[in-house]
């Protein structure tokens, strides 16, 4: 027979232990770490093919976790920082363009104006993550701002909380960018280590934003010194001090990793990496061209970086050397290692993804352009995702890259271009005229066969879904310009004429 008395003593501590027992199984929120590099391009890592530097902290990331092989960007910095701060396109946000302004008022088509600041109104992954519990830090390259609140360099800590950050620390100084230092790289692992360290106790979300290996690039002397060893030269491409630059994030990446290591946060954190754009292949000169102008001016490159080969062109271009850029997810126990992940993904994605594994959410009138990444991670696919269509929107001139208006969808293996007005093409030619541009990426990753003639019913099909999207989100396509000026097509200024308006655009994020 049992003792009354025992059983009144486990009856008594039964639910106190059912309790205990049920808070234990909840899942903890993961600490999120997002590392952005800045025009790092996707075959610069030795797990996307590259052979010329060692990624051998990027590359166990990858082994860990998962890598993706058709992860889309902007083709520029800021637009895919609003990108993935507000988890919008660039149409929607209307952070389409680099910050501060600059255009080209006489060229053949139409620029649409974009909004010249980022909104303190407007809703961020930091916002949501903040209001789920979450410290909240960002340190680095900002690039979203023109004003007080800060600028290409960096968040100022005064403005942090206004955009969702607890903290921010102070801008970098402009020796990090000299001869022999590193553009902050490791000034900006250090503080990610220290905020980290000092907010374990609650779960965190850091956004290291590097500057590197953004022009002009800089690297440490021991590290150039190893690559001139090698006999590479100091003109590109596959300059010392670029290749030194590409290997210095790498080591960033291996320090933050021990760091979590030996704060025992490893298991505990989704650690996110991607690059802002594609790498720097070419970069075209042309100011050089005096008036008055040939129907079809010729381009021609004063900078080479990096071969992004297999895909075609780079940074500044809507093709997949722009657009298409390294993407790693790591996080034990949930991201099975070593998946590939061939699913085509958008930067308008990450913000929901984080939301989602947070147990977060956005307010209510903010529209979400991307999806939770959460099952293709898990389970290595989702069906919601292999046909949706992604898109691009480029409504300006930006000749330095061969960029002119233009927008494109990617559905399925099919990608198509539409220029609403002129073009540059691979060589540097410039020609006027409206285009379609159709190719499948699975057969022809680089983009060489135009398939818009052999194959017009899946060209009308996706430009009439991308005409679709273009009008739903309020986008217009560039029309003629009235103000065209042949002698001053190709002329950029900071300068805003009259007929121009003076007020930045409103970003639409209904």
């Amino acid at each position: 027979m049992r003792d009354p008395f025992v059983v009144v003593i486990v009856l008594l501590f039964l639910p106190h232990a059912i309790i205990a027992s049920t808070t234990a199984s909840e899942p903890k929120q993961p600490n999120i770490l997002l590392i952005l590099t800045d025009d790092q391009g996707w075959p610069t890592l030795g797990c996307y093919g590259g052979d010329i530097v060692p990624t051998r902290h990027l590359d166990r990331l990858a082994s860990e976790g998962a890598r993706f092989t058709d992860a889309y960007v902007t083709s520029q910095c800021t637009p895919t920082r609003a990108t993935l701060l507000t988890g919008q396109y660039t149409a929607r946000h209307r952070l389409w363009h680099v910050l501060s302004w600059y255009g080209y008022p006489w060229a053949r088509m139409t620029e649409p104006a974009f909004a010249e600041n980022y909104s303190r109104d407007t809703f961020t992954i930091a916002k949501g993550l903040r209001a789920a519990g979450y410290a909240t830090g960002i340190m680095g390259k900002w690039h979203l701002t023109s004003n007080d609140d800060g600028n290409y360099m960096g968040l100022k800590p005064h403005a942090a909380k206004h955009y969702g950050f607890d903290f921010a620390p102070p801008v970098l100084s402009r020796a990090e960018f000299r001869p022999g230092a590193d553009r902050g790289v490791d000034t900006l692992t250090d503080q990610a280590i220290e905020f980290i360290g000092q907010v374990r106790d609650e779960p965190w979300f850091c956004f290291l934003s590097h500057h590197m290996i953004h022009g002009v690039v800089v690297a440490p002397p021991d590290l150039v010194d190893k690559y001139h060893q090698q006999g590479y030269g100091d003109e590109g491409p596959n300059r010392a001090v670029y290749l030194a630059g590409l290997e210095h994030i790498d080591r960033s990446v291996g320090r933050l990793m021990s760091s979590l290591d030996e704060m025992g946060e490893a298991d505990q954190t989704m650690v996110i990496f991607l690059s802002d754009n594609g790498g720097i292949d070419e970069r075209y000169e042309f100011q050089e061209l005096e008036p008055p102008h040939t129907p079809q001016p010729k381009f021609t490159p004063n900078m080479r970086e990096y071969d992004n080969a297999p895909l075609r062109a780079g940074k500044g271009s809507v093709y997949e050397g722009g657009v298409r850029v390294p993407m790693i997810v790591r996080f034990p126990g949930h991201v099975p290692p070593g998946l590939v992940v061939d699913t085509p993904v958008h930067a308008v994605d990450i913000l929901p993804t984080a939301l989602d594994f947070a147990g977060a959410t956005s307010t209510p009138n903010h529209v979400l352009d991307g999806q939770s990444l959460r099952k293709v991670l898990t389970s290595g696919n989702d069906e919601r995702l292999k046909n949706r269509p992604l898109f691009q929107y480029y409504p300006f001139y930006d000749l330095r890259w061969g960029l002119t208006p233009c927008a494109s969808i990617r559905q399925g293996s099919y990608k198509l271009i539409e220029f609403f007005g002129d073009r540059v093409d691979q060589e540097g030619r410039y020609h006027p005229g409206h285009r379609i541009e159709l190719y499948n990426l699975r057969k022809d990753i680089g983009e060489s066969m135009n398939l818009a003639e052999s194959n017009p019913k899946r060209a009308a099909l996706l430009r009439e879904r991308l005409k679709a999207w273009m009008s739903q989100v309020g986008a217009a396509a560039s029309t003629r310009n009235p103000h065209h000026d042949a002698d001053r097509a190709f002329s950029e200024t900071r300068d805003k004429p009259e007929w121009l308006t003076q007020s930045s655009a409103t970003p639409n994020t209904e």
